[in-house]
């Protein structure tokens, strides 16, 4: 069993996950504030690693989403909505000095990439060897796989291997397809108030499935564009399984039809995440495992 923690904008979790079976035990969580001070979020995260009492001398797998120097485990958010504040932050140090008992590393990866590694390990792409992992929520994260291999370029393959680098209509992705988007297309909601005081997507699905056309427009929209917008990396690429996770997985029966015709006659399988939140542990745990 290997330690591994995954950070994200609401909450952090520690775990004890074993990459070889697939599963997870022993894990422990807390909420996290995303836009918080630095020394709010690392007590958080530091404190989190603490209570699953891990054992000593252990290298720690930690996913995190970028923008993030992973190589060198410092902090590269700025301007982008959550964990500013620890932009520049040697969060490598942070951990070896606050965590207890004290471990003998850490390793850092992207949690997009974590959560394909995970679902290509034990989920839903397995048996796939070139599979695509799309993570919705505060943003899209991405992440292209071959055999299990992250990979950054190539045909197909985004910008430094990031769908949130990718245009819709002239605009960023990330402007049609994130939570903030698809609750500013939907109306209604002061965009100066704190996220958490906000409509959610999960409400404006719940109203979707009650017949409320407007909700399910913003939604068809959202998603169809979506799938029209990977649609030909998805094709370059030659991926045979695209796998969805990440919060807005929870309502798969709105986006999965409105994904699928935007991605038109794309020959790939559409499958949800199917190890939820361990997806990402996994992942790491196999990351940690392969690069140790």
């Amino acid at each position: 069993m290997r330690p591994v923690l995954e950070i994200g904008g609401t909450h952090v979790t520690a775990a004890l996950a074993d990459p070889d079976t697939a599963t997870v035990t022993r894990g422990t969580r807390r909420p996290l504030d995303a836009r918080g001070t630095a020394e709010q979020i690392l007590g958080a995260v530091v404190r989190c690693a603490g209570d699953l009492e891990a054992p000593a001398g252990q290298v720690w797998g930690v996913a995190v989403p970028g923008p993030f120097d992973y190589d060198k485990g410092i902090a590269r958010y700025e301007a982008v909505g959550k964990f500013d504040d620890l932009y520049g932050i040697d969060v490598r140090s942070v951990l070896l000095d606050g965590v207890w008992p004290r471990p003998a590393d850490t390793v850092f990866l992207n949690d997009a990439h974590a959560f394909l590694l995970g679902e290509w390990q034990a989920g839903a792409a397995r048996g796939h060897r070139r599979c695509v992992g799309i993570t919705l929520g505060s943003g899209v994260g991405s992440a292209f796989g071959v055999d299990g291999d992250v990979r950054r370029e190539g045909p197909g393959v985004p910008p430094q291997g990031r769908a949130d680098l990718l245009k819709a209509g002239g605009r960023p992705l990330e402007d049609t397809v994130s939570r903030r988007a698809i609750l500013a297309r939907y109306g209604g909601d002061d965009p100066t108030a704190p996220l958490d005081a906000r409509l959610d997507v999960r409400e404006i699905a719940a109203r979707a499935r009650a017949g409320e056309r407007r909700a399910r427009q913003v939604l068809d929209e959202a998603f169809t564009t979506l799938g029209a917008v990977l649609a030909p990396h998805l094709r370059d690429f030659d991926a045979t399984a695209l796998v969805v996770g990440g919060a807005m997985a929870s309502s798969w029966d709105l986006i999965r039809p409105a994904l699928r015709a935007g991605l038109g006659g794309t020959a790939v399988a559409l499958r949800r995440a199917a190890l939820g939140e361990d997806a990402a542990l996994i992942g790491t745990a196999a990351y940690v495992a392969a690069v140790t």
